[in-house]
């Protein structure tokens, strides 16, 4: 089951939800068709429990919002990435494990 803890960002939102964010944000860039990112969606929402209030965890679906894929460069899902004060701070494409998500986060 889906976290409560995960925010769900569209190209309309960015901004506002990642960009702005006074906390780091891990945005998971994914899309429904995608096995891997089934089998990482979990371990987002585990890392979205497990560190809520110190990190924004959102997940992006990348069928829906074209223009922010596009703009940031994913050209392979699942893909997730760092914010820190409206600057990406790191990438990792492919399935991850939750270490090297937390490692991400610099946690």
């Amino acid at each position: 089951m889906a976290s409560q803890n995960v925010h769900t960002l569209t190209d309309q939102n960015f901004e506002s939800e990642v960009l702005q964010s006074s906390v780091p944000v891990l945005v998971d860039f994914t899309a429904t068709w995608c096995g891997p990112c089934r089998a990482l969606a979990p371990i987002v929402d585990k890392i979205a429990d497990d560190f809520q209030g110190r990190v924004k965890v959102a997940k992006l679906d990348i069928d829906n919002a074209p223009d922010t894929t596009r703009k940031y460069g994913v050209r392979s899902v699942p893909t997730v990435m760092v914010f820190e004060r409206g600057e990406k701070k790191g990438v990792q494409v492919g399935l991850a494990s939750r270490e090297t998500l937390v490692k991400l986060l610099g946690l």
